[in-house]
């Protein structure tokens, strides 16, 4: 074959290589987008953290289907959606933001199930723990000590702070210590001053409580003192797909179910 011949035939085969290898890549972009679009986004108060991520892997295994979740405060999470966040589910850790994204109009309440709930508790550090029992005659000024401060969420935002303002109010003890009283932004944060010992105590979840480290539950909040602690669900407005209704529906089955009560939650 002459010279001019053997450069243009390898030319051809050039371009046309370079041109699959194009075609492939193009070929794959799609693929990838819709593997990323497959993935139900899930927006979860971070006490859930632990049991959603099981029940996430437990999807998985069942079905192939992947599951992403985002895990703060309820109160971060509604603000979230609110600035236009994509998410397909939340759960909150109470009915205050739950209620607030329906308000909104962000989220589907028809589609609202409150599948769990849980309890408040004093945790400190593991220690210093020595059973106490908390009513309106508890001295907290004396079981904190000269400085001791109290962990727990912020007071007007996060759940879990609401609720212990709420508890400690009812005790009548929230004047005597809402200077003792250092807001986290989420009860994972809260608990995690606890244990580092950089607070005397915290307000948390039992829930939480049960997976951290270093930290001992010394007394559980009467029922009475606070709204019951429970965990509404719904599906974001727009989302009411298969895939996310599918999911939805694994959140609040049986198996769920004995996960959440694996992590102490109170199943309902």
């Amino acid at each position: 074959m002459p010279p001019r011949a053997v450069s243009s035939t390898l030319s051809r085969r050039l371009v046309a290589g370079a041109l699959g290898v194009a075609l492939a890549l193009l070929a794959s972009v799609p693929l990838s987008a819709a593997r990323a679009q497959e993935a139900t986004t899930v927006f979860a108060a971070a006490s859930l953290t632990n049991a959603f991520q099981d029940i996430g892997k437990l999807y998985k295994e069942r079905t192939g289907k992947d599951v992403a979740f985002s895990f703060a405060a309820s109160s971060a999470l509604a603000k979230q959606l609110e600035a236009g966040a994509p998410a397909a589910i939340f759960a909150s850790a109470d009915l205050k933001w739950m209620d607030y994204t329906d308000g909104k109009d962000l989220t589907l309440k028809a589609t609202r199930v409150t599948p769990i709930g849980n309890s408040l508790v004093l945790i400190v550090p593991a220690d210093k723990a020595a059973p106490v029992t908390i009513d309106a005659g508890f001295d907290w000024l004396a079981f904190l000590g000269a400085d001791g401060k109290i962990a727990t969420g912020l007071t007007d935002s996060v759940p879990i702070g609401i609720y212990a303002k709420t508890a400690l109010t009812n005790l009548g003890q929230w004047d005597k210590v809402k200077d003792r009283v250092v807001g986290a932004e989420s009860v994972r944060a809260a608990l995690a001053l606890v244990e580092r010992g950089e607070a005397r105590a915290g307000i948390v979840y039992s829930t939480d409580a049960a997976v951290a480290k270093n930290v001992k539950v010394v007394a559980t909040f009467p029922a009475s003192s606070h709204p019951p602690v429970e965990y509404p669900f719904e599906i974001v407005k727009g989302q009411a797909t298969p895939a996310t209704s599918a999911f939805f529906d694994f959140l609040v089955g049986p198996e769920a179910k004995t996960i959440y009560a694996k992590y102490g939650f109170v199943v309902k």
